[in-house]
């Protein structure tokens, strides 16, 4: 039996939601890899909508559960449920929607603060020595919950326009954490 292993996203979209690309490709190389996954998402409201299509607001409601939903084929549960002692390892997929309703990263930075659910999930996986995947901007939720972490997060200078998320790399050598 291969490892069992959490996936957790934040809703569906590069901009409010969980990277479908990163999504996909973790889906896919856990199961290449002959992986047990189970997905979850926080039953919560999504902090705001974007028209994917024009790029700007939407005046709508979604929930990060249900715009989940799309990227599990409706396979998914309520991070509420998931267990610690059922996985192996946990996988946070990047995207805005970690910055925006995994947490405040988005409008808050360093001084975010962190889903609960989240936060409990990656305490409990910590807790037991269980490995834990943070892509993109999901490093953040280590490096605000766990001081003097190391996270990759890129470069912290934005050398020729080479590295635009230097600031995210600053602010989490602010909390006490070192990034590669």
């Amino acid at each position: 039996m291969g490892k069992r292993v959490a996936v957790v996203l934040a809703g569906c979209g590069v901009f409010d939601g969980s990277e479908i690309h990163e999504a996909s490709a973790v889906l896919v190389h856990l199961s290449r890899g002959g992986a047990e996954v189970k997905i979850f998402a926080p039953n919560i409201e999504q902090r705001d909508v974007v028209n994917h299509l024009k790029g700007s607001p939407a005046d709508e409601k979604r929930n990060v559960l249900v715009e989940s939903a799309r990227l599990a084929r409706g396979n998914i549960q309520d991070l509420a449920e998931l267990k610690v002692s059922e996985f192996d390892a946990v996988i946070f997929p990047g995207g805005f929607g970690v910055a925006k309703n995994l947490c405040s990263w988005a409008v808050d930075g360093k001084n975010c603060t962190v889903n609960e659910y989240v936060n409990s999930t990656l305490r409990a996986f910590h807790g037991a020595k269980k490995p834990i995947g943070l892509c993109c901007i999901s490093p953040v939720l280590a490096a605000k919950i766990f001081p003097g972490c190391e996270v990759t997060v890129g470069q912290d200078k934005n050398v020729d326009g080479r590295f635009p998320d230097a600031e995210t790399a600053s602010a989490i050598a602010e909390l006490g954490c070192s990034s590669a």
